[in-house]
């Protein structure tokens, strides 16, 4: 069986305990995940014994429907690949968030805490926390969740039962972003009033309101990159994607105002444009730290992939 299994292309005139053997098989021998479609009482087996069963919903048996987990109403297969291509998507853009999340939280945690322990104040305050808890979780949850599937998630090779959810592509990303983001906000927090010249009595406040600005635009841009954990162009498809560009373009608008006219709430000071321009500037550098990152090769199946950052498909008996 476990020699016969993997070259199996075609069962002819197979019984029904066949078809269950060669299921079981593949989920007990293989660990693999199983879909199994059908339409006859002769599928029942294979379709209640599958992760996924899918059974034809107009030429299907009522024992077949009984026994899967998907009816197919329109009996087409083109539905079938639908399904699979949205639950791929499904499955990416929370990975998508949960890499952005991950991100702002190691910096804010570790920023607020180093600066704690250092100089016995926080440069984040509770707001101003709670105005990035709802970029982190509301709206970039918002932004990223909606993505649309596209054709080239069909191309990646299917996620294996035991796989971790959190990948190495998704640690490598995270811990390159936050160590940028660190050293930035701790340049700032430790010698920006000497490396900007920043003095008088105010300098103080204006140096926190600057290390909130410039970490709420890393987010930003970081959200940015989350589009896509592999590939270069995270610009690809954004037009399209009206919800995401809406987020971050209130994300922005109530930067703004948070900055400029909340200063009693929020504790900050209104910034000069060459501030704002210096805030804008560090988050966008996020961008050129993610092309740097996705560089980098992790695990052992990267170097050997495709330009578009996949491993192809098999397109021939011998590939299978």
């Amino acid at each position: 069986m476990r020699d016969l299994i993997p070259n199996i292309q075609v069962m002819a005139r197979s019984l029904p305990l066949d078809k269950h053997t060669l299921v079981t098989n593949l989920r007990g021998m293989f660990d693999e995940v199983v879909s199994v479609t059908g339409d006859g009482t002769n599928d029942a087996p294979a379709l209640h014994e599958a992760d996924i069963g899918l059974a034809m919903g107009i030429a299907g048996t009522e024992v077949a429907k009984e026994s899967a987990d998907v009816i197919v109403l329109d009996d087409n297969f083109t539905t079938i690949i639908n399904v699979a291509r949205w639950g791929r998507a499904v499955y990416i853009n929370i990975q998508k968030f949960v890499q952005f999340q991950l991100t702002v939280n190691i910096v804010a945690l570790v920023i607020n805490f180093v600066s704690a322990c250092i100089t016995g104040s926080a440069p984040l305050t509770a707001v101003q926390l709670l105005w990035v808890n709802m970029i982190m979780d509301t709206l970039g949850a918002l932004a990223l969740a909606t993505e649309p599937p596209n054709d080239e998630m069909m191309k990646r090779p299917p996620v294996r039962k035991g796989e971790s959810f959190i990948t190495k592509v998704m640690w490598r990303n995270i811990m390159g972003q936050s160590l940028y983001q660190l050293f930035v906000l701790g340049a700032l927090m430790f010698g920006g009033e000497s490396l900007l010249n920043i003095k008088g009595a105010d300098s103080k406040s204006i140096i926190n309101t600057l290390i909130f600005n410039s970490f709420v635009f890393c987010q930003v841009f970081n959200e940015i990159n989350s589009r896509e954990m592999q590939k270069i162009n995270v610009f690809r498809g954004i037009i399209s994607n009206w919800i995401f560009i809406a987020v971050i373009a209130a994300t922005v608008a109530f930067q703004v105002v948070i900055i400029e006219f909340l200063g009693t709430f929020a504790s900050t000071v209104p910034l000069n444009w060459q501030h704002w321009l210096l805030s804008v500037g560090l988050g966008s550098i996020s961008l050129i730290v993610g092309v740097i990152l996705k560089c980098i090769p992790v695990g052992s199946g990267e170097t050997s992939a495709t330009p578009n950052g996949y491993r192809p498909l098999a397109n021939g008996p011998d590939d299978i």
